[in-house]
């Protein structure tokens, strides 16, 4: 049988599809999102949320359940057999700044992450088709025509695109044919798990580093009376079965006698062998690679569901832009600027992971690095910074959030603005007071458009009160300035003193042809 055509199929309903999937679905997108598994995922697995996957959680309208599903990361608690020998904060516990909001990595099952975002896609009127398997595509200049099989039946679907976000074992990229190179650490098994255990507090995260066959840990999951249990099974040292009794044993061992713990009750439990992969290609035509599909990463330092969001939320605003007429050239622009990032946090990753093999905990400590909130855009091909321009935020840097008030006089945020599926253009100075008027004339709705000014009143819906200042200090701001953020929330454009000239060249082609119809700039080849 054949249904209605999609613009987009998504392949894969973890972290990077669905986030895709909300992306597109606010943006109006027709779409279909399928899993081969029969029902959503049950585990713990990627459980720490970096602050820039808080943002982009925050612009899609589901931070609120997030936070309340989680908290902030537990100090360590070392234990050396049944005694308490230490503590150490693995994860530092940010403070918030006005360009920062979210300065804390936020401990969430994945599985619960999963569920807020099903949720909040489903009230976008779009639902997750478990138990529905890709089992064969094609594509040509105008779209791909895949096949799904869902109970023995299959079903031919035709969609615009299709993007691959089916994990490590890609179905998609193993159809294309796209190299995944790297290595696997064959030698180096972890178990990982939910389990119940007894005799333990629920404030710390508990680690015996000294275990005999490899460390053990246990770290307390909100929202649940259950631990992430990580054991680490040394190189030569055989593979506990995957039973309760062989795991409590485990326990047991690490603890010694006398300590009166009980494991029991696992839930989800799993075998992970360390990779580090990537492809080298996101985009083969129409079909595009995001997530574990595209990058697969050691667990240290949480970096590899987050990567994935960020994928997604790099992709979600091209493709609805180019949905809707923007030029095609645009979708190159997602492997230009994403491949080094994967390539950048691997290193890292692999890093951290190499640390977490030579012992000890301290060298494992994680601070700024792990936080992607400084992975940039610089010197990508929609980084367009004026010649000459040496202040310290440039185009392809994140844009950092600030207190400001509105026309009406009520408490707003710079984040406020950009969120919502649009272009921002900030004006600062009194010389782009009119910007506002100017950017709805030329752009309509496609470009929020704000004049931020120090002091003064103004009843003008397009105006910000940045008396702090900060704005103007985290924009690196003294005169004028017009700064475009896109709808990613990273900065596309940065003009000082301002040239609305060189804004419109660097814009024009990159929006939905309602709103470029006449224009004949082009920035995209």
């Amino acid at each position: 049988m054949t249904r209605a055509t999609p613009q987009v199929l998504i392949v894969g309903a973890g972290p990077t599809g669905l986030t895709l999937a909300c992306d597109l679905a606010r943006r109006g997108v027709a779409l279909r999102i399928v899993d081969a598994a029969p029902g959503p995922f049950v585990g713990s697995r990627g459980k720490g949320l970096q602050p820039r996957t808080l943002e982009v959680l925050e612009d899609l309208g589901v931070l609120d359940a997030v936070l309340a599903a989680g908290n902030a990361y537990p100090r360590l608690r070392i234990h050396w057999r049944r005694f308490v020998v230490g503590h150490w904060t693995l994860v530092p516990h940010g403070t918030a700044t006005p360009d920062v909001p979210h300065p804390s990595t936020w401990l969430v099952p994945q599985a619960r992450t999963e569920g807020i975002l099903r949720d909040h896609l489903e009230s976008l009127g779009h639902a997750v088709e478990f138990g529905t398997a890709l089992t064969d595509f094609t594509q040509d200049d105008s779209g791909v025509t895949a096949t799904l099989t869902r109970d023995g039946a299959s079903e031919i679907v035709r969609a615009e695109y299709l993007v691959g976000c089916d994990g490590g074992h890609s179905r998609v990229r193993k159809s294309l044919g796209v190299g995944f190179h790297g290595e696997t650490h064959e030698a180096e098994r972890m178990v990982v798990g939910d389990v119940r255990v007894d005799g333990l507090d629920r404030d710390h995260w508990h680690v015996w580093p000294f275990a005999r066959g490899g460390a053990v840990a246990l770290c307390p999951l909100p929202g649940t009376d259950r631990f992430q249990l990580l054991l680490n099974v040394k190189p030569g040292t055989p593979l506990p079965e995957l039973t309760e009794a062989a795991l409590h044993q485990r326990l047991q061992d690490a603890a010694r006698p006398g300590a009166k713990l009980r494991l029991h009750d696992a839930s989800w439990l799993s075998v992970f062998r360390p990779n580090v992969r990537m492809v080298d290609r996101y985009r083969v035509g129409r079909v595009l690679l995001a997530g574990d599909a595209a990058h697969v990463h050691p667990p240290a330092g949480g970096q590899g569901l987050n990567t994935g969001v960020q994928d997604a939320y790099n992709l979600g605003w091209k493709l609805g832009h180019v949905l809707e007429g923007a030029a095609p050239a645009l979708l190159d622009t997602y492997e230009a600027e994403r491949l080094p990032i994967a390539a950048s946090v691997l290193g890292l990753s692999g890093k951290l992971h190499q640390k977490l093999r030579q012992g000890g905990m301290r060298p494992q400590r994680r601070g700024a690095e792990t936080q992607q909130l400084g992975l940039h855009y610089r010197g990508g091909p929609l980084a367009l910074q004026s010649e000459g321009d040496t202040s310290r935020l440039r185009a392809g840097d994140r844009a950092p959030d600030a207190p400001c008030v509105d026309a009406m006089g009520h408490p707003s945020r710079l984040f406020d603005a950009f969120r919502g599926p649009h272009w921002t253009l900030l004006a600062f100075g009194p010389q782009h007071e009119d910007a506002p008027a100017w950017a709805r004339s030329r752009f309509g709705d496609a470009v929020h458009a704000f004049h931020l000014r120090t002091g003064g009143n103004s009843r003008d819906v397009g105006t910000l009160l940045d008396a702090g200042g900060h704005a103007h200090q985290a924009y690196d701001v003294s005169t004028g300035a017009l700064v475009l953020v896109r709808p990613d929330g990273y900065v596309g454009h940065v003009s000082r003193p301002g040239s609305r000239e060189a804004l419109e060249h660097f814009l024009a082609p990159l929006l939905p042809a309602r709103v470029r119809a006449g224009q004949a700039v082009g920035f995209l080849p």
